[in-house]
C-alpha cells in the first residue's frame, strides 16, 4: 500500500472530478501530484418524453450519489481508509440546454437536452439579430422558442441554467456557472470574461 497517497486522502490533500456525460457519469479522484487514486462510474441514458430529449434530474441525484459510493469504496478497499475529507471539487456537465425553475426552485418544464433540434425559429431570429452564431442547442434558443410558443411555463420562471449550472446549485447553493459552460447558454464577451452587455440590452 503507498502510504503517501493515504496519507494525502487522510489530510484531504486530494482533488474530486465528476462529470455529467451524455451516457454516463463518471468521477475521478486524484493527489496532488495528478496521480490516480480512485474512478468510478454510472450509466445513464436521455429518453424522448412528449417531443423532447430529457434526463430525469431524480436520475441525475441518484446516479452523482451511486458514483461517490462507489469511489468511496474503491479508496476504502484499496487503501484501508474512509474517504471523509477532499481538497477540492470540479463538476463538469453537458454545457448546452434549458433548465427554466420557478422562484421555488421546481422545474417548470423537463429538462430539455443538448439534442433536442425544436428551436429552429428562435436561433435563427437571434442568430439574425445578434449578428452572432446562436445555435439550437444553446439555452437562450430554448428559452426564446419556448416565448414564441407561448408556453405556459414562460410568465413563472425565475431562472434559467444548463445542466452545469443546476448541479452547482444543487451542491453549493449559489447560482453561478463558469466561462465555459456559460458560453452554452448565451453570447460571452472574452475580453470581459462575462455576457456580451450589448446582446444583453
Amino acid at each position: 500500500m503507498d502510504q503517501t497517497i493515504k496519507q494525502a486522502i487522510v489530510r484531504g490533500e486530494t482533488s474530486l472530478g465528476i462529470e455529467f456525460g451524455s451516457t454516463r457519469i463518471k468521477a475521478v479522484l486524484i493527489d496532488y501530484n495528478f496521480e490516480t487514486i480512485a474512478s468510478s462510474s454510472y450509466e445513464w441514458e436521455n429518453q424522448l418524453i412528449d417531443g423532447y430529449w430529457t434526463y430525469h434530474l431524480n436520475e441525475m441525484i441518484n446516479g452523482l450519489q451511486e458514483t461517490y459510493r462507489q469511489l468511496k469504496q474503491e479508496v476504502e478497499n484499496n487503501y484501508s481508509v474512509t474517504l471523509q475529507k477532499i481538497g477540492s471539487i470540479g463538476c463538469s456537465a453537458m454545457m448546452q440546454g434549458y433548465i427554466a425553475l420557478d422562484q421555488s426552485g421546481e422545474l417548470l418544464v423537463p429538462f430539455r437536452t443538448w439534442r433536442n433540434a425544436t428551436t429552429s425559429t428562435a436561433a435563427s431570429e437571434l442568430t439574425e439579430k445578434f449578428q452572432f452564431k446562436i445555435p439550437q442547442r444553446w439555452s437562450i434558443a430554448h428559452l426564446y422558442q419556448a416565448i414564441l410558443n407561448d408556453e405556459e411555463h414562460v410568465t413563472n420562471i425565475d431562472y434559467i441554467t444548463t445542466l452545469s449550472g443546476y448541479l452547482h446549485w444543487l451542491l453549493t447553493g449559489s447560482k453561478a456557472l463558469g466561462i465555459g459552460n456559460a458560453s452554452g447558454m448565451f453570447p460571452i464577451d472574452e475580453s470581459a470574461q462575462q455576457y456580451n452587455e450589448e446582446m444583453v440590452k
